[in-house]
């Protein structure tokens, strides 16, 4: 008797949670086009890609802080010296002071 009344209260409380469920249908009917519908289709689509070729290239810089900055970009780091078999980067052939 408990089982069957568990089963029941199970039941009971699903019910309000299954009449929120949205109907799909995940097996829609097909529905197939008539050849007008295609040659409407077609004249759209040839019509969309027209007016997608009359916009022009845009051309300009992609920087929109451009125009607010005062200083030109600065160039690229000068190359690092290169470094000696002590790790220092000085001149080979130079003498570093020494001190007494």
């Amino acid at each position: 008797m408990r089982v069957l009344s568990a089963v029941a209260v199970a039941v009971l409380l699903s019910a309000p949670a299954y009449a929120q469920m949205p109907n799909v249908n995940l097996m829609p009917e097909v529905k197939t086009r008539t050849q007008e519908e295609k040659e409407q289709d077609a004249v759209r689509d040839k019509a969309y890609k027209d007016s997608l070729s009359k916009i022009p290239d845009a051309k300009g810089s992609s920087d929109p802080w451009g125009v607010v900055r005062s200083d030109p970009p600065k160039a690229a780091a000068h190359p690092a010296k290169p470094k000696t078999k002590t790790g220092s980067s000085a001149q080979p052939g130079s003498a570093a002071p020494r001190s007494q």
